[in-house]
This record gives structure tokens, sequence and C-alpha cells, in this order.
């Protein structure tokens, strides 16, 4: 019975163990003796006690916020909390918009293409760099073709003559094992944000 017993109470005790969450510990929910305090602008303030971290932090009109707390003591800084939150946000909000303007799309050509298929893989770059991405070509070699490297050559070069309206060579053609490779980047005056002004 007693062994029954100890193993419900460890099981019980286990969930307190922190709940999972992405936001830190502010203020009066920092339940702990003390802590490292860092100042507003990054100064080491040295260990203190929790009372004492809070009545720095309402003299000083800010937030503690606890930045470490798996530091031993954790490691709390004076901040305006809510002015951190909306930069970090604005942040994460830039680096969402940079991402989405550097997606890359591929198409795939061969030495040898009939003319039918060129003119519908350069629609499919035509449109690409329409919308802001970047293309990257990749002509495939097989065989005997790889002896013959100019005719993946002068067909990149025919492609982006055919595309420099909308696109420039921003990696020039290379060399890949079996492959020849060539990135074409959208030149920004012609991508969606030239469409959204017209739109507008």
């Amino acid at each position: 019975m007693e062994a029954s017993g100890y193993d419900r109470s460890n099981e019980r005790e286990r969930p307190q163990g922190g709940p999972i969450s992405a936001e830190p510990r502010i203020n009066d929910r920092i339940r702990v003796p003390e802590v490292r305090l860092v100042g507003p602008n990054g100064e080491q303030v040295g260990i203190v006690p929790i009372a004492k971290a809070l009545e720095l932090a309402r003299e000083s009109d800010l937030d503690l916020v606890e930045v470490a707390p798996t530091a031993r003591p954790p490691v709390a800084k004076l901040m305006d909390y809510g002015k951190f939150k909306y930069e970090s946000a604005m942040k994460a909000r830039e680096a969402r918009k940079n991402q989405a303007h550097t997606v890359i799309k591929e198409i795939k050509l061969r030495p040898k293409i009939d003319p039918h298929d060129y003119e519908t893989k350069k629609g499919h770059v035509v449109r690409f760099l329409k919308a802001g991405d970047k293309v990257k070509v990749t002509i495939m070699f097989r065989g005997r073709e790889q002896s013959r490297p100019e005719l993946g050559f002068r067909l990149l070069q025919r492609l982006a003559d055919d595309v420099e309206e909308l696109g420039f060579v921003e990696s020039r053609p290379k060399q890949d094992g079996r492959n020849m490779i060539m990135v074409i980047g959208p030149h920004k005056k012609k991508t969606a944000r030239g469409q959204e002004t017209e739109s507008a």
C-alpha cells in the first residue's frame, strides 16, 4: 500500500513541474526567492531578492521579465514588456515578409527540348517572375549529352534573353554533376508590387 501511495503522489507532483508556455513570467508571476537582475540597458545589477527586483521595476515604471528561467538563480531583466512584445512581433512579421520574397521555383529542361515544350516551360518562368519569385533553371544531361555542355549553356542563354524584361541572371550557368544550373531573379519594378500600384 505504501509503495502505491508513494507512486500516486509522485504522479500528482509531476504536472506541477512548470506549464509549457512561450510567454516569459513577468512581475508577480516570478516565484523565486532571488534573481540575477539585468538593468534596462543591459547592465548587470547582480543577485537581488525578488522583492527588491520588483521594487526597482515599480520605481523605474518598468516590468520585471524572467529571461533565463533555467539559470541559477534565474535571470530577470527590467524592461517595458509591452514595447518589447510589440517590437518582437514586428521583427517576426518582417522576417516572414522577407521569407515570402525569396521563394525559389524550379524548372527542369533537357538540352534537346522541342519548341513546344520550350514555350511551355518559358511560360512557367514568366509566370513565376511576374509573381516576384526567383527561378532555378536546371538542364539535365543524359548519356552522351554530358560531352556537349555548350548545348545547355546556349539554351539557358536563350531563356535568359527571352525573359530579360521580367528577370535578370542572378547566378550564371554552372555545371553541377550531370546538371547545369542558372538562377533568374525578378526585376524589382516588374513584380507583384508594380501590379499592386496598377490595381490601386
